[in-house]
């Protein structure tokens, strides 16, 4: 026994892991991945895991233990596909950033000034506007439920979006960093 009431805990609790490519299909042939990864596309997205959870918080991440994905179920399910596909190019970039050996956190950094985030989002922005989006869509995309609205606009600025957006509550969360 490990303790004092009697009990032992195994602390090794198994993560399950699935192949990326599993569940997102196409992503190899993407304009936007093949800019991240190159000649090694397929090699890199034949390697990533995705991590499925069931809480009913939290959206979407990359591990920096590893670089595997981490991913809502609920979100999975419910969340409006064109937000998906923008989150997964979004999770991509961090996931190449891991793979470079970047930090992909600043604890000492808000969110949204956090160099890993601001190259994510730059990225993500240009894949909305190549996939159609207008500057208005791509300011909602980056409202999210945990940054305030200075922070949103200060966000806006970083990625080189001007203009307004409504002045709705966050419709799209993800896992926050």
């Amino acid at each position: 026994m490990d303790s004092q009431y009697g009990v032992e805990i195994d602390r090794r609790g198994p993560t399950r892991l699935y192949p990326f490519l599993r569940f997102f299909r196409g992503f190899e042939r993407n304009p936007a991945v093949q800019e991240l990864f190159g000649r090694a596309t397929l090699r890199v997205l034949r390697g990533l895991k995705v991590e499925f959870f069931s809480a009913r918080f939290g959206y979407m991440g990359t591990s920096d233990v590893d670089g595997h994905l981490i991913i809502s179920n609920h979100y999975l399910r419910d969340g409006k596909f064109r937000d998906l596909y923008l989150d997964i190019v979004h999770e991509l970039c961090h996931v190449n950033q891991f793979r470079r050996h970047r930090p992909l956190f600043y604890p000492k950094l808000s969110y949204v000034d956090a160099p890993s985030e601001i190259e994510a989002y730059r990225f993500t922005v240009r894949e909305g506007r190549r996939i159609g989006m207008t500057d208005r869509e791509l300011i909602e995309y980056l409202r999210v439920e945990w940054i305030s609205p200075v922070e949103h606009r200060r966000l806006a600025r970083h990625v080189g979006l001007r203009g307004k957006s409504s002045r709705s509550r966050a419709r799209r969360r993800r896992l926050k960093r």
